[in-house]
């Protein structure tokens, strides 16, 4: 019976991790696979020598792993990144743009509010 248990809180771990909060760089491939699958997907379009930026990254990574907030959070280097702003009308770093599959869902530049950052996440759902 213990056995049993314990392959069920497993599984559950499991489960809830694949649908956890995921956070790794952005390739353009990656994003168009998520967008294709219709999955929950943001931009943090982030600067090393921005403070909210860093700010930021910080309320993101405590979130990473959080099957209460799902998705995947690809950080996008703001200075290396012209075409990609352009296209996307991002004019500063610090810049979130959710999209659920290829709609964008949600935007939010420079706040580092912990409920906003979440309010946008979530804005994909």
């Amino acid at each position: 019976m213990k056995i049993r248990h314990l392959v069920t809180a497993a599984l559950i771990v499991a489960v809830n991790s694949a649908w956890a909060l995921e956070i790794q760089p952005y390739s353009a491939p990656e994003m168009q696979r998520l967008q294709q699958a219709g999955q929950a997907v943001a931009l943090h379009f982030h600067a090393d020598w921005c403070p909210t930026c860093k700010a930021q990254e910080k309320v993101f990574k405590g979130w990473q792993g959080d099957a209460a907030v799902p998705g995947t959070l690809l950080v996008v280097d703001y200075d290396n990144a012209r075409d990609l702003r352009r296209k996307m009308g991002v004019r500063t770093q610090s810049t979130v743009i959710v999209f659920k599959g290829s709609a964008e869902t949600g935007r939010l530049a420079g706040d580092t509010d912990p409920a906003a950052l979440r309010a946008v996440l979530g804005s994909a759902r």
